[in-house]
């Protein structure tokens, strides 16, 4: 009985500490967003608009690991019984690609330049296939930081935005 109570409690914290985390860290990923919102950045492997007097290009890397917690995992391995798509698992892969991202990007910004080129993300499953750990998805992301004669938009035109979850909206 004990183990039936300390099970419930490990879900219960999951399903509210989690969500609530979850949705942070959305809010914070589309601030730092909007903040970076004329940035240049590209998966093209050649430069657009290279600025003559600019510095030479730059590697760039990220990386980023974001676990899921107890609900996610139970949940998931009970959808893994009967099937079909783990949502919880698709959610956490957005946030960790959202994040690397940004972090490129940030990166960049920060020795000064305004554009990223060749951008390439690979993503491993850490610890997904142990029974003792919850899954976590790793994203390693790199790219070309380089100084671009291209303006920054000051508004997106016609642009759609990104789908995002109405669910993780709080």
């Amino acid at each position: 009985m004990p183990q039936l109570i300390f099970f419930l409690i490990l879900i219960s914290l999951g399903f509210f500490i989690g969500g609530w985390s979850e949705r942070r860290h959305y809010r914070r990923l589309e601030a730092r967003e909007q903040a970076t919102r004329g940035f240049v950045a590209t998966q093209v492997k050649s430069f657009l608009q290279p600025s003559p007097q600019g510095k030479p290009p730059l590697l760039i890397v990220s990386e980023v690991v974001i676990a899921s917690d107890y609900f996610k995992t139970f949940a998931a391995g009970l959808r893994n019984l009967f099937g079909g798509e783990v949502k919880s698992f698709e959610r956490m892969l957005d946030r960790a690609r959202r994040e690397a991202h940004l972090r490129l990007v940030e990166q960049a910004q920060s020795h000064g330049y305004n554009a990223i080129c060749n951008l390439r993300m690979n993503t491993a499953s850490v610890g997904g296939m142990s029974r003792k750990a919850n899954a976590m998805a790793s994203i390693i992301a790199w790219a070309t930081a380089y100084d671009t004669s291209i303006a920054a938009p000051t508004a997106r035109p016609n642009v759609p935005p990104l789908p995002r979850d109405p669910g993780l909206r709080a």
